[in-house]
């Protein structure tokens, strides 16, 4: 059964890396394919950074302002794959399954007024 990709149990080194990577771009682009909040948080992310970077702030408010978009698609991304694994457990509704739904939507929900109160304390 091919369930767990992670190479050879020998896999060390740069091997290792390769594949790791190799493995992350796939994530990246499954849910790039399939998760429309994924696309909708990478634009965001994609328009913001250049607009951060010529803004007159410090070095330091960049990286904050930057900082926090990238946590929202971190967030969102573990969010989405924490939903693939519940749909992949059953269609039907299970109170877990529900709970872990909730939960992962408000670490996206927490994560977004994370960006958004850095961006407001910056800029107002």
């Amino acid at each position: 059964m091919d369930i767990i990709k992670s190479g050879k149990p020998g896999d060390k080194g740069i091997r290792r890396i390769v594949k790791a990577t190799k493995y992350s771009i796939q994530g990246m682009k499954a849910a790039i394919r399939h998760e429309a909040a994924v696309r909708q948080e990478l634009a965001l992310l994609i328009v913001l950074t250049p607009i951060c970077l010529l803004l007159e702030v410090s070095n330091i408010e960049k990286v904050l302002m930057i900082s926090s978009l990238f946590i929202v698609l971190i967030t969102e991304l573990l969010n989405s794959a924490v939903e693939a694994v519940v749909d992949r457990v059953g269609t039907g509704y299970h109170e877990l399954s529900g709970r872990a739904k909730d939960i992962g939507s408000a670490a996206v929900f927490v994560a977004l007024a994370n960006a958004a109160l850095v961006w407001g304390i910056i800029l107002l």
